[in-house]
């Protein structure tokens, strides 16, 4: 008996020997799991992670927004604000008069050459008549009909109520990409064009309120530039503003030769009514940049299409006149500077992220809500070369799904490509493996095996 159990314990030690030995081996075999990609950093903190836990609004602006709710007394809030909330949603863009003239004479040309096959001796000035009620019919009940949002001081209240949580989540997500992947950036200005209830002034503020000087918000609408001059003094007309050097605007600085550090749209574009003021707008913004353009739109097909054009605008276009020669190039979410490769693929899906997020504490509001997304940085600065050397990174455009030693994750790679990789410690390595379990949709991942038999495009799948 005592030699069985002593036999059972050199098997052990053996077993551990050659378990050290395979683990020393897959080290030898993937030199560049040792590089400092990590950067000092445990695993589940890797540079590639940009997520943000639960956001919760800073207490001032919470306490601002309760007590101006309160004090509106608006009927029906609850259900008010679940109704605009689908309807921001559902939100399209307009139709452009090019696609609804192309659609009017493919249907008035169907609707002739059936006529024609049946007519008789019908009149054709009555015949022309009648296609032309029936084309314009059809084209009033099949085409979307978009219309500005116009605010009161009411429906501003209500949408208070329905989207500053959620959009103070989107943009503090969005900016944490900045923070978290250039920890020099310290910018003093900031223009906020749509700004709205000035929740980019207050994200903003929490990441770089030591360093910022001059925060200008834009919006047309007089009643909520003044909603957001009462959530910055707490609802206090007497009281000083939370953030300093918060200037209102109803229109953009005129000059194209003043640049702001950091420039920002939310939900801005899909309110402007065709594609030629989107581009005018986007060129403006660009202009006035001097080191980041960040633009975040609903995680909808209509909000990722809208932040690819603006996306091809600025890197395939070229403004008359050029104040500033420096390039744009593509800061987040895109590894590449390649076509959108979710915009070929079939169904189109849109490329969007998650954040969670508290909502305001008010009747019919859950303890915790997911804000879905979809947001593009641009930058006049390449990105630093240390970052990325040895090293290339792909960004999780889906949930990661971590297995027994495996760890399936849907990438968008540096090639363009979309991937869906089985990560595992023996292939990758072990760093890189502990890496993808401890990250999540929208991070980066630090990718060094090249595409095999363990990559599928998701168009082979």
């Amino acid at each position: 008996m005592a030699s069985r159990t002593y036999g059972a314990c050199v098997l052990c030690q053996k077993a551990a020997v050659v378990k050290v030995m395979c683990r020393g081996m897959s080290a030898a075999a993937h030199p560049q799991s040792q590089v400092d990609f990590l950067k000092g950093e445990v695993h589940r903190k890797h540079p590639g992670v940009t997520n943000l836990k639960t956001l919760r609004l800073p207490e001032e602006l919470q306490t601002a927004a309760r007590s101006i709710i309160h004090r509106a007394q608006v009927t029906q809030l609850t259900d008010r604000a679940h109704r605009l909330t689908n309807l921001l949603w559902s939100r399209k863009r307009a139709v452009e008069d090019f696609t609804l003239r192309q659609k009017a004479v493919s249907l008035e040309k169907q609707l002739w050459e059936k006529a024609m096959e049946t007519r008789g001796d019908i009149d054709e000035q009555a015949l022309e008549d009648r296609v032309r009620k029936k084309v314009f019919s059809e084209l009033r009940r099949t085409t979307y009909h978009w219309t500005p949002m116009k605010y009161d001081e009411e429906f501003g209240v209500v949408y208070m109520a329905a989207r500053l949580a959620g959009g103070y989540a989107a943009v503090r997500r969005a900016i944490n990409e900045i923070k978290k992947r250039d920890p020099s950036f310290a910018p003093q200005s900031l223009l906020d064009f749509g700004s709205g209830l000035g929740t980019v002034a207050w994200a903003s503020h929490s990441c770089w309120g030591d360093t910022l000087k001059e925060l200008v918000c834009v919006d047309s609408s007089g009643p909520m530039n003044i909603l957001a001059e009462r959530l910055l003094k707490g609802d206090d007309e007497r009281a000083e503003p939370h953030i300093k050097q918060v200037y209102f605007r109803q229109f953009l600085p005129v000059s194209p030769k003043v640049q702001f550090d950091l420039v920002a749209a939310a939900f801005t574009l899909s309110e402007l009514p065709n594609a030629k003021e989107r581009e005018e707008a986007v060129f403006t913004l660009w202009r006035k940049t001097s080191s980041y353009l960040v633009l975040v739109e609903n995680g909808t097909k209509e909000g990722h299409q809208m932040l690819m054009e603006a996306r091809d605008t600025l890197l395939k276009k070229q403004e008359k006149t050029v104040h500033d020669p420096r390039p744009a190039s593509v800061f987040a979410p895109c590894p590449h500077k390649l076509m959108c490769p979710k915009l070929t693929v079939e169904p189109t899906m849109p490329c969007n992220f998650q954040q969670m997020y508290q909502p305001l504490p008010l009747p019919g509001h859950h303890d915790r809500q997911t804000e879905k997304f979809s947001y593009l940085i641009l930058t006049r600065t390449e990105p630093a070369e240390a970052e990325t050397k040895g090293v290339d990174w792909a960004r999780l455009i889906a949930p990661v799904q971590c297995r027994t030693r495996h760890v399936h994750c849907r990438l968008c790679c540096p090639d363009g490509q979309l991937q869906h990789l089985v990560v595992t410690a023996r292939k990758q390595s072990r760093d890189v493996y502990r890496c993808a379990r401890s990250s999540n949709w929208g991070d980066q991942l630090p990718i060094i095996q090249k595409v095999d038999d363990d990559v599928q495009s998701d168009s082979e799948r």
